[in-house]
């Protein structure tokens, strides 16, 4: 037990619901770029079956152990092929980003169905105070953590979100030049990851950030529902 614990990056007690937060997440944001992007005029997601909120289609084995075990990780990308829409940029703009804004959006839903159920007195009624627990956990990690791929997928690298809304921001010439770093995106997150100093500066930065964002989610939602 003390291996394991020592091993991942979070404790075994908490880990079923940070990993079920994880792929809810995961698939809703995946699931995001796939729907815009058909909705666009893109259908090669769609002839893919990623326009599904089954986890199954959306989630990558080796991103899920590696956040269990760095707190880093990722899904299977969307292939999108932006010639498909009748403005590339713009449109490319919006489906890169309908990926972190569905992570926000979907901790914001959390937090609020959580008080309404606090507020209705639905948690709290349970014999076992065990599920409670259980619930209290589940929307924690759920919350912290679609914080967390709503910043990290912003940062500028490929293949993140915030790198395909920056080059497709960009003027064609500039953003044919940012194009070049893209062979270097896995060492550049393995550096990032792997390398403490380099973690410091950005890993952990979000996380912090993150759990901020969350405290404000749960402030928000108790100054509605009054708990």
């Amino acid at each position: 037990m003390d291996f394991l614990n020592n091993l991942l990056f979070v404790r075994l007690d908490v880990l079923p619901f940070y990993v079920l937060a994880l792929v809810i997440g995961f698939t809703v944001h995946e699931f995001s770029h796939a729907y815009f992007a058909n909705k666009f005029g893109d259908p090669t997601a769609r002839l893919l079956g990623r326009v599904s909120l089954n986890p199954a289609v959306h989630i990558d084995l080796l991103g899920i152990i590696l956040l269990l075990i760095a707190g880093f990780g990722w899904a299977k990308p969307v292939p999108v092929t932006r010639e498909n829409f009748k403005n590339p940029r713009l449109m490319g703009i919006i489906v890169s980003a309908a990926g972190p804004i569905s992570n926000l959006v979907l901790a914001l839903i959390t937090i609020i169905i959580y008080y309404m159920l606090n507020y209705f007195g639905v948690i709290g009624s349970f014999a076992n105070t065990r599920i409670d627990d259980a619930i209290d956990n589940f929307v924690y990690y759920m919350v912290l953590m679609n914080c967390v791929l709503f910043l990290f997928n912003l940062i500028p690298l490929p293949p993140l979100d915030g790198y395909r809304i920056l080059s497709d921001w960009l003027p064609p010439r500039a953003s044919a030049k940012l194009q070049r770093i893209e062979q270097w995106s896995m060492l550049l997150f393995l550096l990032l990851v792997f390398v403490q100093p380099l973690r410091a500066v950005t890993i952990s930065p979000i996380y912090e950030l993150a759990a901020r964002m969350a405290s404000n989610f749960y402030t928000f939602a108790a100054t509605i529902f009054g708990g």
